[in-house]
């Protein structure tokens, strides 16, 4: 898969469904901008586990969202593969493909 084109087509038909329902938009990314900011805990360890979400409901358009944030906050592979490994460990088998997903979006971002 091609995550940085994958991302574009999935942000334009957003772009789209927004237009539709801008008040639901508008208060969804509200909700984005306030659950991310730092506080106890960094938005870099907020990603994470948003990741570890986005693994275990097998949602390819969140993995991409959240790796490519996670690229852009600096983690590193040994952290991003820390993370793959405790969602494969609480989803089983599906969790591991999706989590091998999750680090070729990486290796692609971060490229």
């Amino acid at each position: 898969m091609d995550w940085k084109a994958f991302l574009a087509e999935t942000e334009g038909n957003i772009g789209h469904l927004a237009k539709d329902i801008p008040a639901t938009m508008k208060g969804f990314g509200q909700m984005g901008t306030a659950a991310k900011t730092d506080g106890a805990l960094s938005e870099k360890t907020k990603e994470l586990i948003a990741l570890g979400i986005a693994i275990s409901t097998r949602c390819d358009s969140c993995i991409g969202f959240h790796v490519r944030s996670l690229v852009r906050l600096g983690t590193t592979l040994d952290e991003l593969n820390e993370a793959l490994a405790m969602a494969t460990y609480m989803g089983g088998g599906p969790s591991l493909a999706y989590s091998a997903k999750a680090r070729e979006a990486y290796a692609q971002f971060s490229a």
